[in-house]
């Protein structure tokens, strides 16, 4: 039985890290990419190998489109080396990067660097990515939260996750045709090294966000991979252009 490929951006900390993994779990191989951490990147496929699946790390900075035809060469050789195959079955767009800053402190540097992780470089990965994917396979989009309630300096984040969302529906319509679905999985307050780690580094922030959730804490990464794995295998067959927020109750 030939085994099913998902390749996971930002695949080497935090989130990604356990989605990578919970999707290992699962029985499906894994390419990961990374940033600028290659050591923790193949550390992650290290123990996705203990699982007894394959797994590689590629490197990718998801803001720098004008390298995603090299990264498109690099993922083609890899899959034929590592799984002699051209063609993957599950994209995540995962990779991202926090940013806490008020409206008038916004500048447009930092504005088109958001942008070109969580949109321009999110949109023009998958649209690459779609000649390589099998017929019935699946992409996932990671938002937020933020796309429902508001959180103050979040307002050029959420909105490019707001996009994101949109966009994930034209994917679900477009290539519906393939048997591909794509869904979106929308965290809320999650305890990882997110945004400099501002949960786990502000206790206060901590409690109070537990507090606002219906199942009083806060969540971790394992709660969010579990999610994702699950939208790579046939038990979400029939789920497709879906937002599902994985955030305990946030702000009910």
């Amino acid at each position: 039985m030939i085994a099913k490929i998902a390749l996971v951006t930002g695949g080497s900390r935090g989130l990604g890290k356990d989605m990578a993994l919970s999707i290992a779990r699962k029985g499906i191989d894994v390419v990961l990419t990374y940033n600028t951490n290659k050591e923790e990147a193949e550390k992650v496929v290290a123990e996705i190998t203990s699982l007894n699946r394959k797994a590689a790390a590629i490197q990718l900075d998801i803001s720098r489109t004008q390298n995603l035809d090299g990264f498109i060469h690099s993922l083609r050789e890899t899959l034929q080396v590592n799984w002699n195959v051209s063609t993957l079955d599950f994209l995540i767009n995962n990779a991202g990067v926090g940013a806490t800053i008020p409206i008038p402190q916004v500048t447009e540097e930092a504005f088109d660097n958001l942008v070109n992780i969580h949109f321009k470089g999110v949109y023009f990965l998958t649209q690459k990515i779609m000649p390589l994917m099998n017929e019935h396979g699946g992409v996932i989009f990671i938002s937020s939260g933020t796309t429902r309630f508001c959180v103050p300096g979040y307002s050029v984040y959420s909105s490019l996750k707001g996009a994101v969302e949109v966009f994930c529906r034209y994917v679900a319509k477009e290539f519906g045709s393939r048997g591909i679905r794509a869904n979106i999985v929308a965290p809320g307050a999650i305890e990882t090294d997110f945004n400099g780690a501002a949960i786990r580094n502000n206790p206060q922030m901590k409690s109070f966000l537990a507090g606002q959730t219906a199942l009083g804490r806060v969540g971790n990464a394992d709660d969010i991979g579990s999610v994702v794995a699950f939208l790579c295998t046939d038990d979400s067959k029939w789920v497709n252009a879906q937002r599902i927020e994985a955030s305990g109750g946030m702000f009910l």
